[in-house]
């Protein structure tokens, strides 16, 4: 064999010279024309940056001093069937049109690689090993993740939200005074190039024990569950992202009839709607989950809901999550560990129940269970509920045209007390977080029939009970 200089330094048909017909360059660069996938602008356009991807490749960056990575290789015997003299490789036997298309393939994965990777922010107890929130970069082609990282000291930050656009995170520090004030919220900037936070400050929640918050569409304001004093919180957000005192506190009164987890209210989740226009509050103590309408542009919740779910006494309502489509809900009972399915009118603010299913295999006990978290694949196709005791997350399949739920089966977590899960973005992967075994568990979705498929594997955290995916910034 014999190596001729990189095609960038070469004169386009020519090798020492010579005009040689079907040189290398050419025949590459014009197979790279044809596209199978090109049936869009968009994905015209995707086309054209991944063959600019590839020259660049081929050929080597001037601009930025790269050389490029393909040669010229020549027979010096005599060609076989399988090569003839002008061809280009990158190893013997392995010609033109093999090599433009997985030259293609790699610039175009290249190109996908900041999409499928992810920063993930955990949310911890800090009661044992665990100083606060910690970081891991999650692979989302090979589904890995890396060590944790400790990236902020807080107090039990047992849940946390990014507000849209990735630029800030916030978490609730689940602590309390005994006097109904107690409880922390604090606000940090994300770093999405290093997957660091830097601290913008910290302010009352309003009551105690803040278990659940989240941010309006805008990022504007902040809701904030408190489940201690049974109150729902709101508070400003500054246009650095800084969190201010609370606007408005509204304080839930009554009990339900289990004798130790009802004894009073115990808010739960604050959720805006997919529409903006109501605030949804699941209360674990008085079953119920509580519509309040959002007034904007006064930043401020109505005193009194504009409807009211009223679940089965003694379920305890817990969380809810919204279909992709924005016209179902799905409410898990913590309790009697049930899920309900219900219809979501945003115009009235009223929830109508149209299902209620066990989470459990008829043979479970399921009063050593209590479910904790509920969510919607990305696809809208299934729902995915996490039980605590049996240690299993129950698979659902969606009816798209009346929004019920059937069960697909149940999948063990290989770990204790999966208190939280989170569905990647691109929802191929489900990151399962045990409270009590300090594990993270990878499971991979089948795009086919939504069930989880175990992936042997895991990493240890500390008390891991919330998980947030925010985007790598690789540029």
């Amino acid at each position: 064999m014999v190596q001729v200089p990189p095609l960038a330094n070469a004169p386009l048909g020519s090798r020492d010279g010579a005009k040689i017909p079907g040189t290398c360059r050419r025949s590459v660069l014009q197979r790279l024309r044809w596209n199978p996938w090109e049936k869009s602008p968009l994905d015209r356009v995707s086309a054209v940056a991944a063959r600019s991807r590839s020259r660049k490749l081929l050929e080597g960056d001037p601009r930025r001093g790269r050389q490029g990575l393909g040669r010229c290789v020549w027979h010096s015997g005599k060609p076989d069937k399988t090569c003839l003299g002008g061809e280009f490789v990158f190893f013997r036997g392995m010609h033109g049109p093999r090599v433009a298309f997985w030259v293609w393939m790699v610039a175009l994965a290249a190109g996908r690689a900041a999409v499928w990777d992810w920063w993930v922010f955990w949310g911890t107890y800090t009661k044992g090993e665990s100083r606060g929130i910690y970081v891991s970069r999650f692979d989302g082609i090979r589904g890995r993740l890396t060590p944790p990282q400790l990236c902020a000291e807080l107090p039990h930050p047992s849940f946390l939200t990014l507000v849209r656009d990735g630029r800030f995170l916030y978490a609730v520090s689940e602590v309390a005074d005994g006097r109904g004030s107690g409880g922390r919220v604090a606000g940090f900037a994300v770093d999405d190039r290093a997957g660091s936070l830097r601290p913008l400050g910290q302010r009352s929640s309003g009551g105690d024990g803040p278990c659940h918050l989240s941010t309006d569409a805008r990022g504007r304001w902040l809701f904030v569950a408190n489940y201690g004093s049974g109150s729902v919180a709101v508070l400003p957000l500054d246009r650095q992202g800084r969190p201010e005192n609370p606007r408005q506190v509204i304080r839930h009164t009554g009990s339900g009839v289990h004798p130790e987890r009802q004894r009073g209210p115990h808010a739960h989740q604050s959720l805006p709607s997919p529409e903006g226009r109501h605030v949804l509050v699941c209360d674990l103590g008085l079953d119920q989950v509580r519509v309040y309408r959002w007034r904007m542009w006064r930043g401020v919740l109505e005193d009194e809901p504009v409807s009211v779910l009223t679940t089965v006494p003694g379920s305890g309502p817990r969380h809810l999550a919204f279909h992709p489509n924005g016209r179902y809900t799905y409410v898990v009972n913590e309790l009697d560990s049930t899920v309900t399915a219900c219809r979501w009118d945003g115009r009235s603010g009223r929830l109508d129940p149209v299902q209620t299913l066990s989470t459990l295999p008829p043979e479970a006990d399921a009063s050593r269970n209590t479910t904790a978290e509920v969510t919607v694949h990305p696809s809208g196709r299934w729902v995915y509920v996490s039980n605590r005791g049996h240690d299993s997350i129950a698979m659902y399949r969606v009816d798209p045209e009346s929004g019920r739920i059937r069960l697909l089966g149940h999948e063990g977590t290989r770990g204790r007390t999966p208190r939280h899960f989170a569905l990647d973005p691109d929802g191929r992967w489900c990151l399962v977080a045990h409270q009590d075994s300090d594990t993270v568990v990878v499971f991979r979705v089948d795009a086919r029939t939504g069930r989880l498929l175990y992936t042997g594997h895991s990493i240890r955290i500390p008390s891991p009970v919330c998980a947030v995916f925010a985007k790598v910034n690789n540029r």
